[in-house]
């Protein structure tokens, strides 16, 4: 259903079933299509109070029908992820679309959140299909061992699946390890077994200092 074309525009075929993508980025469509506006933090009561809570202004909407839809967002990379059964946690300013049987909602991130400005929860989707993920250049999928914990820069984080732990190691930046100054003076360490997926490109924060 999910395919690239080139790899910055997504395509998906639809034979009656619906797709979630986040809104506006939609640049074509052939067949019959209708579309419904959904919230961004989730489905049901606890997405429309994590909405609230964080001021979270991201949107999602729904696409059935029968033909072809064509996503892309301020031509970024696309990454296909394929879930079976677990879940997916992604910045919400990555997400693209997914399945529409994939459940969407939002997860309590802390400190990181807050320090990029992208409120305190992140997005998560869960179940069996395909999602697409956005980066901003090629993104690199790296894998996370019982015997290999990762450390990651906030700004180059884009999303993680599998049993994974996070923590955030305060006091120094990549930037500031080098005399660069600014940035997040913070690092994110996962431990476990997974993957994470890092963008070539940090993306602006506002909060500096954590």
């Amino acid at each position: 259903m999910f395919r690239l074309q080139g790899s910055k525009v997504l395509a998906v075929d639809m034979t009656g079933d619906a797709v979630k993508a986040k809104n506006g980025s939609m640049v074509a469509y052939d067949g019959e299509m209708t579309f419904k506006k959904l919230t961004g933090g989730g489905e049901g009561i606890r997405g429309m109070v994590t909405r609230r809570i964080t001021g979270e202004q991201m949107t999602v909407m729904e696409v059935k029908g029968r033909g072809t839809c064509w996503f892309a967002d301020r031509a970024s990379e696309i990454n296909l992820v394929t879930l079976r059964g677990d879940k997916l946690y992604v910045e919400s300013s990555n997400f693209l679309a997914a399945d529409a049987a994939l459940r969407t909602g939002t997860s309590f991130t802390g400190a990181r959140g807050a320090s990029q400005g992208n409120g305190l929860f992140t997005t998560t989707v869960e179940g069996h299909g395909q999602a697409a993920i956005m980066s901003d250049g090629p993104a690199v999928v790296l894998r996370v061992g019982p015997q290999y914990p990762l450390t990651v820069d906030p700004g180059a984080y884009v999303a993680h699946q599998g049993d994974l732990r996070q923590s955030f190691q305060s006091g120094v930046s990549f930037r500031t390890l080098f005399g660069e100054g600014g940035g997040e003076a913070f690092q994110i360490r996962f431990e476990g077994d997974g993957l994470v997926y890092v963008q070539p490109s940090e993306r602006n924060t506002i909060a500096g200092d954590v």
